[in-house]
């Protein structure tokens, strides 16, 4: 086991000399046989070895009985050890996911490297259970080798070895009882699975741990292939392949304020791109749109509300949330471009949202406001944000885009509206 030890430190890098390790134990066989590996190799490997326990407060006396285990095993061998004892309750994943958290929240207070006894087996169960839930290649590829400071030396270690090297060194362990039960998923698998996947290849286990172990590199070599300063456009993403496109979405997704994508939101994404409207969109989780404007993927932003809002006959009015300041005053001179109206105008004065039916007459010709924000590719969540500039008669020009021909002043005394930026 030694060998398989040196062997996995090496080829994923996972010591260097003067590191500090702290291995977690459990006091199960696994754990005792990582302990008791790298305590014989700390001086070979020249690292600082200590060891960590947590007593989840699960089992009463037996959990109990399995700190003092540990802390006997460690005074013998004279290795520094922290405990700590905590009360963990079934959250929303359940009872052995609140365990876990609570388990690696403990690890990550220690300093240095923490190294976790995860076995060949452990790897192979964890791809099968991935299997059973539904899972990509991410998933397939099992548990990594190295995840920031956290470690697992034992995944080209098989539970037999294990168990041999225990018994080389007449090295005892404390069983934890709830093992034997078939309450978890992974006990299923471990007690009905695995043996008769072990019938059919003995070394079903170290196969699957190595195959998970080549499926993770795929999986990197994939996500660097999927790296982008800016997400491509609409034709762009189509024309990549499948693999590659639904890992730029995926990261895509995540940047947009999805935490976990899965893989009906990222294919719900994806037909977007095949969507024959052009501001298709797609709800997700965490209150996330994403829209489809024209050829780009663009996160929606938060809809602002555009009440009517009465201009008076001079002064000025500030829209806060729309980011705009109109002004109202008699024109000095005749100007007329996108944000800059002078008008021939007739009673009161509103700014409002477009209305069904609203047209506007500009150089091109008379078009309705719907056919002219689609022309100028305007998203569509963003079009009741525009402020139409309207009196009695109709419209006088529209913020942005300038006025309605039929409706400028042709010569002073006129009255002039401008748009500026807050």
């Amino acid at each position: 086991m030694l060998n398989e030890l040196l062997t996995a430190i090496r080829q994923y890098e996972l010591l260097r000399p003067g590191d500090r390790v702290v291995c977690a134990v459990s006091g199960g066989a696994d754990s005792v046989a990582l302990l008791f590996g790298l305590y014989l190799l700390k001086d070979k490997l020249t690292i600082r070895l200590s060891a960590a326990h947590y007593n989840h407060g699960l089992r009463g006396e037996e959990s109990d009985r399995d700190g003092a285990f540990v802390r006997s095993l460690c005074d013998r061998l004279d290795i520094p050890l922290t405990t700590c004892k905590g009360n963990v309750v079934a959250g929303p994943k359940g009872l052995e996911a609140a365990a876990r958290d609570a388990r690696y929240a403990f690890l990550e207070t220690l300093p240095g490297k923490i190294a976790t006894a995860h076995t060949a087996d452990d790897n192979a169960e964890t791809v099968l259970m991935h299997l059973i839930r539904g899972t990509g290649l991410k998933g397939l590829g099992g548990i990594a080798p190295v995840r920031g400071r956290l470690i697992r030396p034992m995944l080209n270690v098989t539970r037999q070895q294990v168990l041999a090297f225990l018994q080389e060194y007449n090295l005892s362990w404390v069983e934890d009882s709830s093992n034997g039960e078939d309450a978890f998923l992974r006990n299923r698998v471990r007690h009905h699975i695995m043996p008769l996947l072990h019938r059919e290849n003995p070394r079903f286990a170290e196969n699957t741990s190595a195959a998970a172990q080549r499926l993770r590199q795929d999986e990197a070599a994939l996500g660097e292939l999927a790296a982008y300063d800016q997400l491509p456009a609409v034709d762009g993403l189509k024309t990549l392949s499948p693999a590659v496109r639904s890992r730029m979405l995926e990261r895509f997704l995540k940047e947009a304020g999805v935490r976990e994508p899965e893989t009906e939101h990222i294919a719900l994404v994806e037909s977007l791109l095949y969507s024959p409207k052009p501001s298709a969109r797609a709800q997700l989780p965490g209150g996330v749109t994403v829209c489809r404007v024209y050829d780009r993927l663009q996160v929606q932003s938060e809809q602002v509300e555009f009440t009517p809002v009465s201009l008076p006959a001079e002064g000025e009015v500030e829209l806060p949330r729309l980011g705009l300041r109109v002004v109202c005053a008699p024109a000095r001179e005749i100007i007329n471009n996108a944000n800059t109206f002078t008008l021939d105008m007739q009673g009161p004065v509103e700014l409002r949202s477009r209305q069904s039916g609203d047209e506007i007459t500009l150089p091109g010709g008379t078009k309705s406001l719907k056919k002219l924000f689609i022309d100028r590719k305007i998203p569509a969540h963003r079009r009741s944000q525009i402020p139409v500039l309207c009196d009695r008669k109709g419209i006088l020009g529209i913020c942005g885009i300038g006025p309605d021909q039929k409706r400028i002043a042709r010569e002073l005394p006129a009255w002039q509206i401008r748009f500026e930026p807050i």
